[in-house]
């Protein structure tokens, strides 16, 4: 058995963090936003609004019959179940690893919050250009998109580390 039977397991707090200033954004904006009520901070850029997405990403699925509710927050779970397993299966030092990890978790469970108990996720982040605009976020995906980032940059690093070694071994 190892030494260390949690894992990174202690990283779970960035993903409780990553939940609370999800959650608190998303309900500021409910508060004090009507649906689809523009401000804008940065002209030509950048505004915050409010929207909500039955669906996923960019909104896929979400002119369905509501059946991908519960198919979405289902795979969030699952999502989530494994993230947790891996941090707890992960080796101490692997910090860059497990903080993506975290960021990935703490994101898929904000979103399922809304899910579950809106039926949709509130989204508020909007950058655009003239007349093109990319669909609207929030702090959740922002984590997730980080989190996959860094495992993306993290197997470029274990690539290079891998083909240094080789490389020294044959000297």
């Amino acid at each position: 058995m190892k030494e260390n039977s949690m894992g990174m397991i202690h990283w779970l707090w960035l993903s409780l963090i990553v939940v609370v200033l999800d959650q608190v954004s998303k309900y500021s904006v409910v508060d004090n936003f009507y649906l689809y009520e523009q401000v804008t901070v940065i002209p030509s850029f950048f505004s915050l609004t409010l929207a909500y997405n039955t669906g996923a990403a960019f909104s896929f699925l979400s002119n369905q019959g509501g059946w991908q509710r519960w198919f979405l927050s289902c795979v969030a779970m699952i999502v989530s179940l494994f993230l947790v397993s891996w941090l707890r299966r992960m080796e101490k030092g692997e910090d860059w690893q497990a903080c993506s990890m975290a960021l990935i978790l703490g994101g898929a469970l904000g979103n399922l919050y809304d899910r579950v108990v809106h039926g949709y996720v509130v989204d508020f982040l909007l950058v655009y250009y003239k007349d093109w605009y990319f669909p609207s976020f929030n702090v959740a995906d922002v984590a997730i998109t980080i989190g996959a980032a860094m495992l993306i940059l993290d197997m470029f690093r274990d690539q290079s580390r891998l083909e240094r070694e080789k490389s020294e071994s044959r000297h």
